[in-house]
């Protein structure tokens, strides 16, 4: 199983039955990922909690005034049985910029954004509007 996905899956799940956080196991990866989404608007706040191998992260979620959630979208582009990968020129836009695609790059993980304006590409992770 993909982790990535899951972590992914769950936040999905989250928003759709409207629970103000959701928990999965934690992974380096998966925390950058949080850090992109927060810094981005998309989720509220992560934190970790617990200790070795019972390390767990907790992201909370984020909706507008009238109930909806910020996140419309949300999808694994790189997955286990298909890596995708893009130069710096050839790196996405979601929704003509109004999305964000997460990138990892040989400096981190990073936006699409970021990526090009640091003129480096990578693996596409996933594509969040």
């Amino acid at each position: 199983m993909d982790p990535i996905a899951d972590f992914l899956t769950r936040i999905r799940n989250g928003l759709a039955a409207r629970k103000k956080e959701v928990r999965a196991p934690f992974s380096r990866v998966k925390f950058e990922i949080a850090r992109v989404l927060m810094e981005e608007g998309f989720i509220g706040n992560f934190q970790v909690e617990g200790e070795g191998v019972k390390k767990t992260i907790i992201v909370s979620l984020k909706y507008n005034e009238d109930g909806s959630s910020v996140v419309l979208g949300l999808e694994r582009v790189s997955k286990q049985s298909r890596r995708v990968y893009v130069g710096a020129d050839e790196l996405p836009r979601v929704f003509g910029g109004l999305g964000t695609a997460v990138v990892s790059t040989s400096r981190g993980i990073m936006t699409d954004r970021d990526a090009r304006k640091e003129r480096v590409g990578g693996e596409v992770v996933c594509r969040v509007w």
